[in-house]
């Protein structure tokens, strides 16, 4: 039964991305008719040979005008074969490259709408490989599945008909051939997949851990494992070398067994064609055609076969790609949502009894009620696993609650559209994310809307302006992946600076100073207060000397707030806050001796 619903799940993702050739019907139709032609004017070939041999030099003629016509007519028709497939795979190519470019592009769109719950359950790089590699695996479906199954298809119907044509009971004797073919065919097309599967699956392995041990190459260079993580990587390497090797010999053995009985069924027909014109019960010129049509009859039968491993990973492709794009966003905008004009948003926020949990019977946030002036700055602290990035998570709609509200100025979150939502907050992270390109780009977030002059006024407002003047090439400095190259403080500079430029209400820093040094930490503080006026102000604090002007303070402890206060005042209670705060303290101190003894 699970075979079964595997196999009806592969056939019904597949006939869905089928579905993407749809516009592209007449392109696959003039590609069938292109098809058509080329294999004519490739078969009819031979048949011109026999033609010149039966009619001409046979029958003792000799007309020489006749012999350049059709030498002419041979030469054309070469020309047009050569032409008309050309014109075919380019057809093809636009075809489907078309066509792997809008799946590319629905699913990249589409995740990038998926929930982060999604992202959660979901490692980064599976997708990865969806987007690249599996949608690489549909292109060789529509760019050589296809086309093989045309073109080999019809080369085979012609040849046949031309055989029967020719000499009926001569291709009944090549027949015979067929049903041996067959079962050559069926026989190594199992051991042919799993040769391909392990070969894919070694190379899988070889990938991850090449990736893996680059991303933690600081790591093993400081614990000295070079020479164990390279013994590691050449047992993997050998894997997929033999792997690898079995499947090429799997190959070369099954496209030798085709060519033996190639030359057997040659072997074949010469004799019995050659007895067959000693009695004059033949032409020379029919021999001669049968010969050349039954080694061409092989070649897209062996061609037909061996585009099954493509097949197979083209259906596993398409099943992995059908199963993301049937993955549904479990955040969804309000079937009648409300609409809120940004310049009016004054940035009121209240958690009422919120309860929430990522897995049923474990809760994370436990009926937390919290009311949060406009431009007030509350600092939230607690340990780790506390619930505070869930508590940022929920006001900005990454989660839904399961009990109660998220509001703001009155409006639940869950009535606002997601893009005005996601407008009205800013985010910055502990490790904020840079994009390739210019620090222009990366401070506007590839909006063109925004100048370059509001970049540039948003960067001196910061601070950032003096540091990225430095740079070689100013704003227009190229960022690669991550920002690398640039401190930690200079990226949360720059991710400030976006903060100015995209005006929003509400700001959130979860742990944004928490890998800073002292001087940088002052940096981006001086940032801080001034991004942060008249703007509702979330910090999320690791290093405790970041809050120590907020507003109010709110100490959280299992999902719940336990303290709340200024800092005075939560010193004064000498509860957990204060706990919170020697435990910083000594933390700090032992790493002032640690750095005084280096």
């Amino acid at each position: 039964m699970r075979n079964k619903a595997q196999a009806a799940g592969k056939k019904t993702a597949f006939r869905s991305l089928l579905a993407y050739g749809k516009p592209h019907r007449r392109q696959f139709a003039f590609v069938f008719f292109l098809s058509l032609l080329a294999v004519a004017a490739e078969l009819l070939q031979p048949y011109l040979v026999k033609v010149a041999i039966d009619d001409n030099i046979m029958a003792g003629k000799n007309d020489f005008r006749m012999l350049l016509i059709i030498c002419g007519v041979y030469l054309l028709l070469s020309v047009l074969g050569f032409v008309f497939s050309y014109l075919m795979n380019n057809v093809l190519q636009f075809a489907s490259q078309s066509i792997i470019a809008r799946i590319r592009q629905d699913l990249f769109r589409h995740i990038s709408r998926l929930s982060m719950s999604y992202f959660d359950r979901t490692p980064s790089g599976s997708l990865i490989t969806h987007v690249s590699s599996d949608t690489e695996s549909l292109n060789q479906f529509f760019s050589q599945v296809l086309l093989s199954l045309m073109r080999d298809g019809m080369t085979l119907i012609f040849i046949v008909a031309v055989m029967f044509h020719l000499d009926v009971e001569l291709t009944l004797y090549c027949l015979i051939l067929v049903p041996i073919l067959f079962l050559i065919a069926i026989g190594f097309r199992r051991y042919m997949r799993r040769t391909y599967q392990n070969a894919r699956t070694a190379l899988s392995r070889l990938i991850s851990f090449a990736a893996e041990n680059l991303a933690g190459m600081s790591l093993i260079q400081a614990f000295h494992q070079e020479k164990e993580q390279k013994n590691r990587f050449a047992d993997r390497n050998r894997a997929y070398f033999g792997a690898n090797l079995k499947e090429v010999s799997t190959n070369v053995l099954f496209n030798r067994s085709f060519d033996i009985l190639g030359g057997l069924a040659v072997a074949f027909v010469t004799w019995l064609g050659g007895n067959a014109v000693f009695h004059g019960n033949i032409e020379f010129g029919v021999m001669y055609a049968f010969i050349t049509y039954i080694r061409l009859f092989f070649q897209p039968i062996s061609a037909i076969t061996q585009q099954w491993n493509t097949l197979q990973s083209a259906t596993v492709s398409a099943q992995r790609i059908w199963t993301i794009f049937s993955a549904k966003p479990e955040v969804k905008d309000a079937d009648d949502p409300v609409n809120v004009d940004p310049q009016s948003v004054r940035g009121r926020i209240e958690f009422n009894r919120v309860r929430f949990y990522y897995e049923e019977g474990q809760p994370v946030i436990h009926d937390l009620t919290l009311r949060i002036s406009p431009g007030e700055m509350i600092g939230v602290v607690g340990a780790t696993g506390a619930g505070k990035s869930t508590l940022i998570g929920l006001l900005c709609r990454f989660y839904d609650v399961r009990q109660g509200s998220v509001m703001i100025d009155g409006t639940d979150v869950r009535d606002i559209p997601q893009e005005q939502l996601h407008r009205l907050i800013g985010l910055v992270q502990q490790e904020p994310y840079l994009y390739s390109g210019s620090i222009v780009d990366n401070v506007r977030m590839f909006d063109e809307s925004i100048s370059r002059e509001e970049v540039v006024r948003a960067c001196r407002f910061v601070g950032a302006d003096e540091l990225i003047c430095r740079m070689k090439d100013g704003y227009d400095t190229r960022l690669s992946e991550r920002g690398s190259g640039l401190s930690a403080g200079e990226r949360q500079l720059i991710s400030f600076a976006r903060i100015i430029v995209f005006q929003p209400k509400i700001l959130i820093l979860d742990e944004a100073t928490a890998n800073l040094d002292s001087y940088t930490e002052q940096l981006v503080q001086n940032a801080l207060r001034v991004v942060s006026e008249h703007r509702t102000t979330i910090v999320i604090a690791h290093r405790l000397s970041t809050i120590l002007h907020a507003d109010r303070i709110i100490v959280m402890r299992g999902g719940r707030i336990v303290e709340e206060g200024t800092h005075a005042r939560l010193l004064e209670l000498h509860g957990y806050y204060a706990e919170l705060v020697r435990h910083s303290r000594g933390k700090a101190e032992s790493g002032r001796k640690g750095r005084e003894l280096g």
